[in-house]
């Protein structure tokens, strides 16, 4: 399979690539339009039925009809001198609600929605009073507006909202302010956007300029990225198309995450050809690069498919996750890596089919010797060293590793930036009413079939509540329509996204409500502060499960790609160890140094899939080099050095690139992101440079050919076999390049 996919990609070039340009824009296009329609902001959403909060959140639809989409942006309304609201301010606030509760809101066209496929959000907003301060300074309205807060449109019919509001309340002599909800979404997205595209233009400037410093060229610089922008976009929209017709809901920060990984791992790919054609071609400058670049293509394809089988294998070890948001992370993944490999077998060999050694203009590298550099001296150290170097890494991955003593989990959502108008309004509420009224917890309380609801048949619940310390107020229950279900708001003192608050629904107030219902009623208690109590219990469980069978899938699929019982032992000991000297200086970093509550919820698991999965492309790589070198007559310390010295430009130049793609999410705003972002850069770091180029190198030097035990001298193919025979009719004519040459075998 992937010698016809390289071979006919090398043979019609133009036509491969016309095929990619047509269908990878026109796939990444409809991506981005339609990722709004198959994504889900609501966290209780992924959570299995069996959750309290699922169950309150199924009793919100069935019995209130509470839409899964709908947000609630509360409204501050207040004199503009700072005076107490007077009877008339009050009388006038409860007008303009009932007046924008009345009025349909048409959500503006921008050139970024495409009518007949983007969503209209255009309604008639449900806005009601909800409560006044104490001392009467400012009045609160909840404004119900149905949509995907992240969505652009979503986001221009909040602003359409927010200009009504501040006009009719600004005509009686009042000023407004938002918060919550969508009202914070476009406020961070506001305050950052400007952030992000500086970050995003220095990533892409970063890339550039490891590719113009490696390889003096100006195609070898640009065309790796531009493809890989279009693969990946491709990938992504790929992604979104498939969730449409499954049905599957896709977290909001699956599409960038993807993004991110396909960046790296596309321009990976790219590089591990390009090493490889630069080196054939050297070796022979009058073969015809198209044959060269079949014959590339065929052995580093075969490294590349195990690489991406592999990654593709660990995040398909989330399928058997609870925790909807990891069960479609996945697959998500997965599919976007098959992608990005199907193009690392078509379309990049058919770039370097078209481009030769013009890929490499106006550098003068072909025509030089390789010479060995700094790879060719860390390959003699740890041919001669090779104790004191696996010594000297184990002890840095473990001296990190220590960090994670004491490492608690954070499930905080992130937050809107302190300077902006929701933050500041959500700020002067706080300091007026205790800060869970802007987002309660709510008990829903339903009836045997047959029966109906009235504040007599709900017992001592509400009192039981009321009494529970740490809840600041009990509203009074809320009947459905047909008096089956009751609504009860409780009022924390904590906020709704602390951890004080997960831990006091979790507890009291869950235990308030089991020993308080009356008999024959049945209560759930949902809100924030519930579904993120309940999304702990979910990720605990996801983390026992999906923590071994990764690492036993992928150390199955070393057994199976390095024919070897000794050599997997090795790598999967290495990775694990790089795992947690990565999760350790992360903690140290954000919790111990930063002040920070704990690590996010989800950093262990997509760190340990990322820094395992793609810590061992790296591995893959040198070890079959190595395996191939020791394959060749001489010392096995003589092949760990040439191993080293041939890979050691793409392994560190690959690591460099895919770090930076990672660590621009250093920089995001929340939390959640930027913990990732730095952890998962470090990993790919450790990964390349420690395990990769040292710790793995050295291990083989100690262990020799039995490094490859029950095989000790390594796969090699006998002269005049069929393998033979297929390396001979993709090798260029004339190069005389040896079977045991290659990278990626």
């Amino acid at each position: 399979m992937i010698r016809a996919l390289t071979g006919f990609s090398t043979r019609k070039p133009w036509r491969v690539i016309a095929l990619w340009a047509v269908l990878g824009i026109f796939v990444s296009l409809m991506g981005q339009v339609l990722v709004f329609r198959v994504t889900q902001t609501d966290s209780a959403g992924f959570l299995p039925s069996e959750y309290d909060a699922a169950a309150a959140l199924h009793v919100a639809e069935e019995k209130f009809g509470a839409k899964p989409d709908a947000g609630t942006v509360t409204v501050l309304v207040a004199r503009r001198d700072g005076k107490p609201l007077a009877d008339a301010d009050r009388r006038r606030v409860g007008e303009v609600a009932r007046g924008l509760s009345a009025e349909r809101v048409e959500m503006p066209w921008s050139e970024e929605e495409i009518r007949g496929l983007s969503k209209d959000y255009s309604q008639v907003p449900s806005v009601a009073p909800a409560m006044t301060a104490p001392d009467g300074s400012f009045a609160l309205l909840s404004a119900r507006l149905l949509g995907n807060t992240t969505d652009p449109g979503m986001h221009a019919l909040y602003r359409a909202f927010q200009d009504r509001a501040e006009q009719e309340f600004g005509d009686a002599g009042l000023r407004t302010g938002f918060t919550g909800g969508v009202a914070d979404v476009v406020d961070r997205a506001d305050a950052e956007k400007s952030t992000q595209t500086v970050v995003g233009l220095v990533m892409v400037g970063l890339i550039v300029l490891i590719n113009v410093l490696v390889f003096r060229s100006v195609l070898a610089a640009f065309v790796p990225l531009f493809a890989v922008s279009v693969v990946g976009g491709a990938a992504a929209g790929t992604v979104v198309g498939a969730a449409l017709l499954t049905g599957f809901d896709l977290d909001p920060g699956t599409p960038s995450l993807i993004a991110t990984v396909l960046v790296g791992i596309g321009v990976d790919y790219f590089l591990f050809l390009l090493f490889r054609f630069r080196e054939e071609l050297r070796k022979r400058p009058e073969a015809d690069h198209r044959e060269v670049a079949a014959f590339v293509a065929l052995r580093v394809g075969t490294a590349v498919t195990s690489a991406a089988l592999t990654i593709v294998a660990a995040f398909a070890t989330l399928g058997v996750a609870t925790f909807g948001q990891f069960r479609v992370l996945g697959p998500s993944v997965a599919v976007a890596v098959l992608v990005m490999l199907l193009a690392s077998l078509t379309l990049m060999p058919a770039v370097l089919a078209v481009a030769g050694r013009r890929m490499f203009w106006p550098s003068r590298s072909l025509r030089k010797a390789e010479r060995p550099g700094t790879a060719g001296r860390t390959g003699d150290l740890v041919a001669r060293r090779p104790l004191l170097v696996l010594t000297a890494s184990i002890a840095l991955l473990g001296a990190l590793a220590v960090g994670v003593t004491g490492v608690r989990m954070d499930f905080t959502t992130g937050g809107t930036p302190q300077e902006t108008a929701a933050a500041a309004t959500a700020r002067e509420i706080a300091r007026a009413l205790p800060p869970g009224v802007s987002d309660p917890t709510t008990v829903y309380v339903t009836a045997e079939a047959g029966h109906t609801l009235d504040a007599a048949a709900l017992g001592d619940l509400p009192k039981a509540l009321s009494r529970v310390e740490g809840v600041g107020k009990v509203s009074s229950p809320v009947f459905n329509a047909d008096r089956t279900a009751a609504r009860l708001d409780t009022y924390l003192t904590a906020d709704a996204q602390s951890q004080r608050a997960r831990d006091l629904v979790a507890g009291p107030v869950r235990e308030a409500v089991r020993e308080a219902t009356p008999t024959g009623l049945t209560a759930h208690v949902g809100g924030t502060a519930a579904v993120f109590a309940d999304v702990a219990t979910a990720v605990d469980e996801d983390l026992r499960t999906v923590f071994p069978v990764a690492a036993a899938l992928i150390a199955l699929i070393l057994l199976v790609l390095l024919r070897s019982l000794l050599a997997p032992v090795v790598l999967m000991l290495a990775v694990g160890l790089c795992f947690a000297a990565t999760f350790g200086a992360s903690t140290l970093v954000f919790q111990h140094l930063g002040g920070e509550p704990g690590v996010n919820f989800v950093l262990p698991l997509v760190l340990f899939l990322f820094v395992v999965a793609l810590g061992t492309d790296y591995n893959i790589l040198i070890s079959d080099r190595l395996r191939e070198e020791m394959a060749r007559p001489g010392t096995a310390r003589a092949a760990v050095a040439r191993a080293v010295r041939h890979t050691a430009p793409a392994i560190a130049t690959a690591g460099l690139v895919l770090a930076a793609s990672f660590g621009s999410l250093a920089v995001n705003a929340e939390p959640s992101t930027r913990q990732i972002g730095f952890a998962t850069a470090l990993g790919i770091l450790l990964s390349a440079f420690v395990l990769s180029l040292l710790l793995v190198p050295a291990a083989a030097a100690l262990l020799g050919r039995g490094m490859w035990w029950p095989v000790r001298r390594g796969h090699r193919a006998e002269p005049g076999s069929d393998e033979t025979r297929a390396e001979r009719e993709q090798e260029p004519r004339g190069s005389g390049v040896e079977a045991g040459a290659g990278a990626g075998r």
